[in-house]
């Protein structure tokens, strides 16, 4: 039986079937799912839990399949959960997971939770799932789109008894915060929790999220993406020594200054074609204090200038992926300081022209 993650708290409330199973790569979503799933089974009366992580050819699987039929003198029911981080369970784990399916039962006084990465087209087929979906519940938990991001957060904001003003900001505010947590949900349910912490219940305005969102740590690469923008050369250079001392990957930095550069054409491009700057912004999700430096460096760039630094960090891409490129650097932090002061200068230069 398959069942959407959204579906899962209505079928708790009607009952619980003796196996379970969550594949999925959003940490988040695996971790709630499978709280929910142990708290009904301890409601029920699922005093006792076993624990298993599958690691390498050699696991023990006789051991998981002892633990359903050795049940504590002092309860009646056990939870048995199987984790298995690589998805692989392998000749062995196969056999056990379908004898394991074959024997479960609702009078056995086992709920067997299975939790497993997303999985690909060739494993879902395989036997061994194929028995665990007949026997039980299989709940895939997918990644949150961004399009869906905005309400998913003010649903959390609702759960703890806060919310977005109405209108208009309210909606910019949640696109905002949305952009800032793309593709990581935990680090979206700790920045919640945080406004929970930082503000009473009740509306929330641009400024609070602003503020609790952008403040995640010292050196922060859209932080740095701002001064890049400033054309604060100086304060930039200090960043990239903050960010490397971090431990920061490359990547993340080269992905910060290169996605302002591509933003920088595509609403260039955009204006060309006679839409209007605001909404063109809009569309490539330039918000806040972005949208002002954005404004300001667009009307005093030239295309020259946008494809030169397109090209710069398409060089510099090569480089942080380990590859040699003509003209830079080999190494990756040379490489993106020289990136960012290219950036910097030029926007430095616009700066000064528009003042």
């Amino acid at each position: 039986m398959q069942l959407a993650a959204a579906q899962l708290a209505a079928h708790l409330g009607r009952g619980l079937k003796p196996l379970y199973v969550l594949h999925g790569d959003e940490i988040l979503l695996q971790q709630e799912a499978a709280d929910a799933i142990r708290a009904a089974a301890r409601a029920q009366g699922y005093a006792e839990r076993a624990v298993f992580t599958v690691a390498g050819a050699s696991f023990d699987w006789s051991a998981v399949l002892a633990s359903g039929s050795s049940l504590n003198l002092f309860s009646d029911k056990q939870i048995v959960d199987i984790r298995i981080p690589s998805g692989k369970p392998g000749r062995d784990g196969s056999a056990a997971l379908q004898q394991l399916a074959a024997g479960c039962n609702a009078d056995s006084g086992t709920l067997t939770l299975i939790t497993l990465p997303r999985l690909d087209r060739q494993t879902r087929a395989s036997a061994w799932f194929g028995a665990l979906e007949h026997a039980g519940v299989a709940v895939q938990l997918d990644p949150v789109p961004l399009s869906a991001l905005p309400q998913w957060i003010a649903t959390r904001l609702a759960a703890q008894d806060q919310r977005v003003v109405a209108g208009e900001e309210g909606q910019r505010t949640l696109q905002f915060f949305a952009s800032r947590v793309e593709g990581n949900l935990l680090a979206a349910h700790q920045e919640i929790q945080k406004l929970a912490l930082l503000y009473p219940p009740g509306d929330l305005r641009w400024q609070d999220v602003e503020a609790a969102v952008l403040n995640v740590a010292r050196y922060d690469v859209f932080k740095l993406s701002e001064s890049v923008l400033q054309g604060h050369v100086a304060h930039v250079q200090r960043m990239l020594d903050g960010l490397q001392a971090e431990g920061v990957a490359p990547v993340l930095v080269h992905w910060a200054l290169a996605e302002d550069i591509r933003a920088l054409k595509r609403v260039k491009d955009a204006l060309k074609a006679r839409t209007p700057l605001p909404l063109a912004l809009r569309q490539n999700r330039i918000w806040g204090a972005k949208e002002r430096l954005f404004e300001r460096v667009l009307r005093l760039v030239s295309d020259r200038d946008t494809a030169k630094l397109l090209h710069a960090a398409h060089q510099v891409d090569r480089v942080v992926k380990g590859l040699s490129a003509k003209g830079w650097p080999n190494d990756n932090w040379l490489a993106l300081q020289r990136l960012a002061w290219q950036m910097g200068q030029m926007c430095a230069g616009a700066v000064a022209t528009s003042r």
